[in-house]
């Protein structure tokens, strides 16, 4: 089993603001670092970029933008997000990203070789914050193991 990522986030600002400028100037950048993390397995990215800023799957939310990725654990996820230069950029969220007041990850397990998809992901995320954190979307803090297959 491979492990699942949704998060999202509502810029302060559109795209070409002075406020998001190092947010959209580090991306390549943190990608990069992604792709080279151990455990990394896929992340989500738009046609020919290289990263999935221009996807807006929420209608009513134009500056809200997604972030889906696949890791080959849970420690390689953690290890990226909180043990990497990724961490200098995260200190930076509320500098780019308005307060959610609500859940913003879920992670969930996948089988291997599973591509997640956009809607597949925003269903994890609305599940854990309706049920709060189960086996079938959770938390770094409220995480559960991979079920068994059957």
């Amino acid at each position: 089993m491979h492990l699942a990522q949704i998060n999202i986030g509502r810029l302060v600002a559109p795209e070409g603001d002075p406020r998001v400028a190092d947010f959209y100037a580090g991306l390549d950048e943190i990608n990069a670092l992604a792709e080279a993390s151990p455990g990394f397995v896929w992340r989500l990215i738009e046609g020919d970029t290289n990263n999935a800023t221009s996807l807006r799957p929420f209608e009513d939310e134009p500056d809200m933008l997604i972030n889906v990725s696949v890791w080959e654990s849970r420690d390689a996820l953690f290890n990226y997000v909180y043990r990497s230069a990724h961490m200098d950029f995260l200190r930076r969220r509320r500098e780019f990203f308005l307060p959610m007041g609500e859940v913003f990850t879920a992670l969930w397990w996948i089988p291997e070789g599973h591509t997640p998809g956009i809607e597949e992901s925003i269903e994890r995320l609305d599940h854990l914050r309706e049920h709060g954190p189960t086996p079938y979307a959770f938390t770094f803090r409220s995480a559960f193991e991979p079920q068994p297959a059957g």
